[in-house]
């Protein structure tokens, strides 16, 4: 196998590939190259090589896509610059496996995201290990996230200076740098307040992570991937059998305020949507999930199912 020792040339020879042998114009095979690009700085900051990325790497990699706003057609032309970048990896012979081979492209279309019940939830926060010194900040990473319905880099970058906890809610900078105030459960601010006085007040954070609010072992913020892994972790150890993200618990916060009675046009205020057409997708959840009861619970259908 040839070595990857410089992937600055590896891409020049990738953007003539898409060019000359597979005809593309410049500005598509460029575009497909700036996908390619996203992927080894997401990459970089796992510290794993291009060349040893595994399947759930670059599942990984596309839940960050998912969890950084990016629709599921803009998705699904990254993976297939991605899915193009690796075939031609192991055309060339700078592999000899391509790990794309069994990576699923996001549908087209409207989806409905999975959603944590309140007990799945409960059974996560219940299996973080709390002898751990990270114990007590995943527990309070993950109220959070639930209780306040934050995107994963809003969380990462949320600041002390941030928090409102005696009155009851938290300033979020939320996409295009536009602010809103969520309000934050007692149960959260319980759980960030033994943080702070367990935790945080006892680190020296690193220069310019002195305001940010979730810190690491080294007192420097959180990335998006040891979110995801948190995440990840926990839902395994409590026997959660759904493939969630750390944006999972979002979708679950929006979908449980519907259910409990919440108005659309708040939770779209909540969650930071510009659109009230991002929020509606909830509406069908929560549609699909009372026709699921219906079908599950409805006599005539028991009968039915009886007589089979």
């Amino acid at each position: 196998m040839r070595d990857i020792t410089d992937i600055a040339d590896v891409k020049r020879q990738f953007l003539a590939h898409l060019t000359l042998q597979k005809g593309m114009s410049q500005n598509t095979a460029v575009a497909y190259s700036d996908d390619v690009d996203k992927l080894i700085r997401y990459l970089a900051d796992a510290g794993v090589g291009i060349e040893r990325a595994t399947t759930d790497d670059l599942e990984r990699f596309i839940c960050t896509l998912q969890d950084v706003g990016i629709q599921p057609r803009s998705q699904a032309r990254i993976i297939s610059g991605v899915k193009g970048f690796y075939r031609f990896l192991r055309q060339e012979h700078f592999m000899d496996t391509d790990p794309t081979e069994l990576l699923l492209t996001p549908k087209i279309g409207r989806h409905l995201p999975e959603v944590l019940t309140i007990a799945e939830i409960d059974a996560m926060i219940a299996a973080i290990d709390m002898s751990k010194a990270e114990g007590q900040r995943n527990r309070a990473i993950i109220e959070t996230l639930y209780g306040c319905g934050l995107r994963v880099s809003e969380l990462v970058t949320l600041k002390l200076s941030q928090l409102y906890l005696e009155e009851h809610y938290v300033v979020i900078q939320g996409k295009g740098n536009k602010q809103r105030a969520v309000p934050i459960s007692p149960v959260a601010i319980e759980q960030i307040n033994l943080y702070l006085e367990q935790t945080r007040s006892h680190q020296v954070a690193q220069r310019g992570s002195e305001d940010i609010l979730f810190l690491n072992r080294r007192g420097a913020m959180l990335t998006r991937q040891m979110i995801f892994h948190i995440v990840k972790q926990l839902c395994e150890l409590a026997g959660v059998r759904k493939v969630i993200s750390p944006h999972t618990l979002r979708h679950s916060f929006a979908t449980h305020l519907l259910e409990g009675g919440a108005n659309l046009r708040a939770i779209q205020q909540m969650l930071g949507h510009e659109s009230i057409t991002t929020t509606e997708i909830y509406v069908h959840i929560d549609r699909t999930r009372l026709r699921d009861e219906i079908l599950q619970h409805h006599p005539r259908n028991k009968t039915s199912q009886q007589q089979n």
